[in-house]
């Protein structure tokens, strides 16, 4: 993207820089990254910059008009529904692809969600870039509109913790030790001071949630909820101590709720410069060539059960046509060189924070997914370098 720093961070690079940034990552906090980082940041030029945060932003207004909430109000499954939900989400992400049009990069989104992403891990990625690549410029970061780090963690702060003691807050996840994420766990523990909690370690009295703190029983009052709703259901044996639908005095700190109103389900109804075509599987058109689209069930996460080859005959199978949804694909641009002559193609997920009581969300920082196979995933990018997690920096001078 920037073809300078590019061509100077590869000239630069060395495996030796690698392992300091391999290091840095794994042994800063209690838990390691348990998915592949890659060798390498992006670099985006101020043109991507400002077209990637315009068609963030555009999208984000879109999901907040009375037609998307009329449009939402079905979103979340029957059985599923979590009360006391708040008046706008906490935590808002949008995926684009880089894809080429002509001779430049343009953004083309690929997903959106209502959940929390990696808040606490980008901002240690970018500690542990500028250390192991100390001749990345300090003014390039990954960070939009200016923001200081100061200033990142006061914002996550006043989100998540808002005005209760951090004990009384927890990071809610299904056996958070073992999670591939369980590295921005830590970090977030770092910066905020709240523990990750299994939802199983829980223990209910009447409306009342509590957790045990070193050996003393802490009530619990703002709950910052990763738990993915469609890993809870697949895990039935938990024997779960209370349920998300219960009437509990605590505060949702990215209500359940939104997790569905904001998701794949959005998509058929978002309508940007940016977005693809989109249809529910039972309403797709007659006359569109289903070999040009993507098959995804709107309840699933980290691609499972993509279809990236969908016939007519597989729809006709689907038991619930109305909880899939057929969206036509992106080609994305192979732009980063690698110092192997490969080159890699990415996506960008921009991060967007929103505390109860602010008018609007604000785009805070950025996650990168590198790949040079079909998708983006690990099982795709076996024995491959220049892929994996990363992180995309601009200019802020």
């Amino acid at each position: 993207m920037d073809p300078q720093l590019r061509l100077a961070f590869n000239g630069d690079f060395a495996p030796e820089k690698y392992a300091v940034l391999l290091r840095c990552v794994n042994e800063t906090e209690k838990w390691p990254a348990d998915f592949r980082i890659s060798e390498t940041p992006i670099f985006l030029t101020d043109e991507f910059t400002d077209e990637a945060t315009r068609a963030a932003n555009a999208i984000i207004d879109l999901t907040r008009t009375a037609e998307f909430a009329r449009d939402a109000a079905s979103a979340v499954p029957k059985g599923l529904e979590v009360l006391n939900e708040s008046a706008h989400p906490n935590f808002l992400v949008v995926d684009f692809g880089i894809c080429g049009e002509g001779d430049r990069l343009v953004p083309r989104l690929i997903e959106l969600q209502a959940f929390p992403s990696l808040f606490g891990f980008q901002l240690l990625l970018l500690h542990c870039m500028r250390k192991a690549y100390p001749a990345i410029p300090r003014n390039w970061t990954s960070s939009f509109g200016g923001i200081k780090d100061e200033a990142y963690i006061e914002l996550l702060r006043r989100t998540i913790v808002a005005d209760s003691d951090p004990e009384n807050v927890v990071l809610l996840e299904i056996e958070p030790e073992k999670q591939k994420t369980r590295v921005d766990f830590a970090a977030t523990q770092t910066l905020l001071g709240i523990r990750p909690v299994c939802v199983t370690k829980i223990k209910k009295r009447g409306r009342q949630l509590f957790y045990d703190r070193d050996g003393r029983e802490v009530q619990i009052e703002r709950i910052y909820n990763r738990v993915i709703f469609d890993e809870l259901i697949r895990k039935p044996e938990l024997n779960l101590p209370f349920q998300f639908q219960n009437d509990l005095d605590v505060k949702w700190v990215g209500h359940p709720n939104w997790y569905f109103r904001i998701s794949k389900h959005s998509l058929p109804f978002l309508k940007t410069e940016q977005t693809s075509p989109a249809f529910f599987a039972d309403e797709f058109p007659a006359g569109e060539r289903i070999d040009s689209y993507v098959l995804k069930p709107l309840y699933s996460f980290a691609g499972l059960g993509v279809d990236l080859e969908p016939t007519r005959e597989k729809l006709s199978a689907l038991k619930n046509p109305h909880e899939w949804i057929l969206q036509k694909k992106i080609q994305y641009a192979e732009f980063v060189p690698t110092v192997d002559g490969q080159k890699s193609k990415a996506e960008i997920r921009m991060m967007f924070v929103w505390p109860d009581d602010d008018r609007d969300p604000v785009l805070v920082n950025n996650l990168v997914r590198m790949s040079q196979g079909k998708m983006m995933g690990v099982d795709f990018n076996v024995d491959k370098t220049w892929v994996g997690a990363s992180i995309a920096l601009h200019d802020v001078e």
